[in-house]
């Protein structure tokens, strides 16, 4: 008799064994939560590795500086050849591994100074940048092609950051002639991942042979390069398979780009972070396409984009 209650004191109850069941269970599915969480997160790294920077809101893509600290190294003329040398802009920490990577030409008769307020924007932004000046002030848009090429064979081969670029992430942008030369680089070198002619001038106006997603920013009381000579042909000759954009601005000259502008580092920005780092979302700034507003004149697009 003793043993029978001294077996049934040691033998757990029916409510002991199905609590111990239930926290077993519910342990495992918490541990399942917590990976199913997880997955996503894990997956969305795997999938875009290149993704630079916090979430992008509308104020942090108009605001003046971005997340990253920036410093910036001068390039003499004297040290390089095929370009006149420049400045290079670019996010101090390596925390975040290799930065994708653009060169800007300047116009006509101007020097890096035109174009200099686009350096430490981007690349607080999670680029770098390199700003160039050019082998004479009177160089046509065809040499300034290659002399944007040459700038990002610099910039990924010898100097002194070549080791914070992802040279598989390149972009071209330039003003004036100087955006004729970023359509010139980009049809010569197919591997370039965008390309941005601001105001762009050149005489050849039809660019079907380009393979890279390019933003053609336009400026509706321009007199030097009309945007019906110059930046629309050149939007409307691209392949209609590519991903591209025709950006007007409203009230702004030819001119405009040489100082710093909201709408123009806006949707560059965007454009550089959906094309160069493949960076999705960014794509919400993009597409659907821009209504017309204060700054903005007209917007198309092909929308949605598919690279």
């Amino acid at each position: 008799m003793q043993q029978h209650l001294l077996a049934r004191r040691q033998a757990p109850g029916p409510s002991r064994s199905r609590t111990l069941t239930g926290l077993l269970a519910s342990a495992a599915a918490t541990t399942g939560l917590l990976l199913t969480a997880l997955a996503p997160g894990a997956q969305a790294v795997a999938a875009n590795p290149y993704e630079r920077g916090p979430a992008p809101t509308n104020a942090s893509i108009e605001a003046s500086r971005g997340s990253y600290a920036t410093s910036q190294t001068s390039v003499s003329s004297l040290a390089v050849s095929g370009f006149g040398g420049g400045t290079i802009y670019y996010p101090t920490s390596t925390a975040d591994g290799t930065f994708g990577a653009v060169v800007i030409s300047p116009g006509f008769t101007a020097y890096q100074s035109s174009i200099a307020w686009l350096g430490p924007r981007l690349a607080s932004q999670g680029f770098v940048v390199f700003t160039i000046d050019t082998n004479t002030t009177l160089d046509q848009p065809d040499s300034r092609g290659r002399q944007l090429l040459s700038a990002l064979d610099y910039l990924t081969q010898r100097s002194s950051v070549r080791t914070r670029v992802d040279a598989s992430r390149l972009g071209v942008m330039g003003h004036s002639m100087g955006g004729g030369g970023s359509l010139e680089a980009a049809k010569s070198r197919t591997s370039l991942k965008a390309a941005i002619p601001l105001t762009g001038w050149n005489t050849d106006k039809t660019w079907p042979e380009l393979r890279t997603p390019t933003l053609v920013v336009g400026a509706d009381g321009d007199t030097v390069a009309p945007v019906g000579t110059h930046s629309e042909p050149f939007y409307e000759s691209l392949p209609g398979s590519l991903d591209k954009a025709y950006l007007e601005l409203r009230g702004a000259s030819h001119f405009t780009p040489n100082s710093s502008d909201t709408t123009i580092a806006k949707y560059s920005l965007s454009w550089l972070k959906r094309f160069i780092d493949n960076d999705t979302r960014y794509e919400q700034f993009l597409c659907p396409i821009p209504r017309p507003s204060l700054t903005i004149a007209e917007y198309r697009g092909t929308c949605p984009h598919s690279s």
